[in-house]
């Protein structure tokens, strides 16, 4: 048996029997997922409403469940995956209201006149994969020259939150149009 195949990825627990510790093998990850996943998902569609958003809420769950096998007994399941549901989809909702305000703040997509904005200006702009606060942050500093802490004077956002939406943006570039880093 190698390491890593699926008949070594059994989680052990501990028990206590007659004053001493034991070591058991508790269900494999499959038997967990099996056992679980309708009531997370349940939970998830009726935290979200939304069957796609409740798949992934799921998903990450189940995720977050597999990176933790070793450390979570499963006597704690599946109070653990609910509540990283609820914790994910917190996340989300901080999510979309960030771009929310970025959407109403910035409505339309400024059309590209000709003799307008250079090549790369009008990249971004045509970048429909972008949010639109990537987009905000990428035009501010790469086609009117800003630093982050100006992008984040004039946006609101904080300076690591620029930070971030320029990294990631610029990575979402870099996928789309086959750019080596």
């Amino acid at each position: 048996m190698t390491p890593g195949s699926p008949a070594r990825m059994v989680s052990f627990g501990r028990v206590v029997r007659k004053g001493r510790w034991s070591v058991y093998p508790l269900e494999t990850f499959e038997d967990l997922y099996r056992q679980h996943v309708q009531a997370v998902f349940r939970y998830a569609m009726r935290v979200t409403g939304r069957k796609d958003t409740a798949e992934d809420l799921t998903a990450e769950a189940f995720l977050a469940l597999y990176r933790n096998l070793d450390g979570i007994n499963s006597s704690q399941l599946p109070a653990w995956l609910l509540t990283v549901v609820k914790n994910r989809a917190r996340d989300l909702w901080r999510h979309q209201e960030v771009e929310q305000r970025y959407a109403e703040q910035f409505p339309e997509p400024v059309h590209v006149e000709p003799g307008g904005p250079g090549r790369l200006e009008q990249w971004i702009l045509e970048s429909g994969d972008l949010s639109p606060v990537q987009r905000t942050c990428l035009m501010l500093r790469y086609g009117h020259g800003m630093t982050r802490a100006e992008i984040a004077a004039k946006t609101g956002l904080r300076e690591t939150q620029v930070k971030g939406h320029l990294q990631y943006a610029l990575v979402l570039l870099r996928k789309l149009h086959g750019g080596q880093r």
